[in-house]
């Protein structure tokens, strides 16, 4: 059975912020495109198959690699809550 996603607020943002920054620096909205329909796509899938993505230390939270994005999300038995998208290179960079 398919789950409910819900987008959190903070998700929503980042999502925004990400495809923002890309429409800025390339001026042009091509790859923002591209990169909200690889959400989506992935979010597809993460519904279909919430067990997708690689398990954290949190119990029912498990993380989608997009890209350079990591997509956050908790899986409960009827939905499915998409917490943050993280930028993988802003956390490599911490390292």
């Amino acid at each position: 059975m398919a789950r409910e996603v819900i987008w959190s607020i903070r998700a929503q943002a980042d999502r925004r912020k990400i495809l923002e920054y890309w429409r800025l620096r390339n001026k042009s909205d091509s790859y923002s495109r591209k990169l909200s329909r690889l959400f989506k796509e992935s979010v597809k899938i993460i519904r279909s198959f919430p067990h997708v993505g690689k398990q954290t230390d949190q119990a029912n939270t498990r993380i989608k690699i997009v890209k350079d994005y990591l997509i956050i999300y908790e899986v409960s038995d009827t939905q499915i809550i998409i917490l943050t998208i993280w930028d993988r290179g802003r956390i490599q960079k911490h390292y």
